[in-house]
Formats: structure tokens, C-alpha cells, sequence
């Protein structure tokens, strides 16, 4: 007699969170200033303005934009601001910094917005292994949301994790 095989994974309490469900889909797309400097470094304010004055930002509608600039130019902090003010009415979200930069804002607000009650007293399981470019530190993050609720928490697969927390 053929004993059944019991799936305990699936009749356990463990929840899996995996942070590529919370994913919000737009384009990500970065601004360098530097295309608005002379020769890459200087910035004269009047051509500046009248530069960003001809850009057609409706083209950043629904997208996710980082600013940033690829030399090491010294730039006033207003300069960023200023391009900001001409995004910001199309896009979903700016910050200033790296597409790497822009991804870990978006999932710090996601996971500061996050209902703990589903995790209370739970094992939790913290998926791994993800197709989109999560950051890291948006796990040391999550962890940080988690860990007063959860009753106890893992990093991996449901068949292959490592412990990190238990009460």
C-alpha cells in the first residue's frame, strides 16, 4: 500500500511575500542634465531655463524619471528642482539620483504603505528570486516592516530558504 504524499508547504500557515507582486508597471527613464551644459559642465541659467523651455516633457507622461547628471559638473541644488517643475506634471514619480536610485524610492513608499495585519504572528517566507530589478536594500527594508509582526521570517523558496527571524 502506497502511502499519499502530503504537501505541508501548502497546508502550512507560511505565507510567501514576494515584493515583484507590488512591482508598479511605467516606464523608468533617467534625464541627464548635462545634455543643457556647456560642454557638459557649465551652467548658464538663462540658456538653461531656455532649454528646458523647448524639451516637449509630455513624451515623460506615466513614466518614472530619474534626474541625474553624468559629469562631474558642480551644479546649484535649484537646477534639478527647476527640471523637476517641468517633469512633474507628467510623471508618475521624480526623484534625483540613478534608475537603481529611483527603483529603491518606489519600493520604500510600497513597502512603508504595506498592511502588516495579513503577517501578524505568521510565518513569513520572503521571495527571492525575482525577473524585475528589485534592490537590495528594498529587502533590508522590508525585513525592517516585517519583523515586529511576523512570527517568523525566511529568504528563498518554500522548499529551499534560510531562516532569518524567529519570535
Amino acid at each position: 500500500m502506497e502511502e499519499e504524499i502530503v504537501n505541508r508547504v501548502a497546508k502550512s500557515h507560511l505565507i510567501t511575500f514576494d515584493l515583484e507582486d507590488f512591482y508598479p508597471e511605467g516606464e523608468r527613464r533617467s534625464i541627464d542634465m548635462s545634455q543643457w551644459l556647456e560642454q557638459g559642465f557649465i551652467l548658464r541659467e538663462k540658456e538653461f531655463r531656455l532649454a528646458l523651455k523647448n524639451v516637449d516633457f509630455k513624451a515623460y507622461e506615466n513614466t518614472y524619471v530619474a534626474i541625474n547628471c553624468s559629469t562631474e559638473a558642480l551644479l546649484p541644488a535649484w537646477a534639478s528642482l527647476l527640471v523637476t517643475t517641468h517633469i512633474q506634471p507628467f510623471a508618475k514619480k521624480v526623484v534625483l539620483g540613478s534608475l537603481q536610485d529611483l527603483e529603491q524610492q518606489i519600493f520604500e513608499e510600497i513597502i512603508t504603505q504595506l498592511d502588516t495585519t495579513p503577517f501578524e504572528n505568521k510565518p513569513v517566507i520572503i521571495k527571492g528570486c525575482s525577473k524585475r530589478n528589485i534592490p537590495a536594500a528594498s529587502f533590508v527594508s522590508l525585513i525592517q516592516k516585517l519583523q515586529p509582526h511576523a512570527k517568523s521570517l525566511f529568504y528563498g523558496e518554500a522548499c529551499s530558504s534560510v531562516p532569518l527571524y524567529k519570535k
